[in-house]
């Protein structure tokens, strides 16, 4: 049986959103601490470098975050509540 377009066996990767990214660098440093010592070194790096990967996309976020709201400052008031036209009328909304 084929898969449909956006079904999780496309082999994508998941998109998790800021919460989602923070409780998973929660439970991989949690992991991470609780590894015994004859782990092998091979899943230490790889939850290490995982680690490193996530903490890397939350600063970007932040950092995203803060110049998108520093730019939302600096715009006059009537530039940032554009009013879009009135729709036309269609044979559906009549």
């Amino acid at each position: 049986m084929r898969a449909f377009h956006g079904q999780m066996s496309d082999n994508q990767p998941i998109r998790r959103n800021q919460a989602e990214k923070e409780k998973q660098l929660r439970d991989l440093k949690e992991t991470l601490a609780s590894m015994k010592s004859h782990t092998s070194p091979a899943l230490k790096e790889s939850v290490q470098r995982r680690i490193k990967e996530l903490e890397t996309e939350l600063r970007a976020a932040a950092r995203e975050k803060a110049v998108r709201a520093a730019n939302r400052t600096e715009q006059p008031q009537d530039q940032q509540r554009q009013r879009r036209a009135p729709r036309r009328n269609t044979i559906r909304s009549m």
